[in-house]
């Protein structure tokens, strides 16, 4: 196992040429969201999950989207209620996310 059990990458990428991206839908608020509910779960630090910013991850046409390593399970997003289904079910529990799953 790596440092963490599960490392999530939350597209927070901006563009200007008129093309979709991902934090037009709220996905920078989301990431803070989560990473808030991973600490008040104790699930932060070493061995647990760490909540990341990315950068562009080339599937903003699908976005919001967000990718769970080393489990390589992408998801999109509507609302926390979906971010906290993803947080008990996969995270917590191992078990994917099919309706969100991209």
């Amino acid at each position: 196992m790596g440092y963490y059990k599960h490392h999530v990458f939350f597209c927070v990428n901006e563009r200007d040429d008129g093309r979709e991206f991902c934090n037009q839908h709220g996905a920078e608020d989301m990431r803070g969201y989560a990473k808030g509910c991973i600490k008040k779960l104790n699930m932060s630090g070493e061995g647990k999950v760490r909540i990341n910013n990315a950068g562009c991850l080339d599937r903003c046409s699908e976005g919001p989207v967000m990718v769970v390593y080393p489990d390589n399970v992408w998801y999109t997003y509507v609302d926390q209620k979906d971010v906290d289904e993803i947080i008990s079910e996969h995270l917590q529990n191992g078990r994917v996310v099919e309706r969100l799953q991209i």
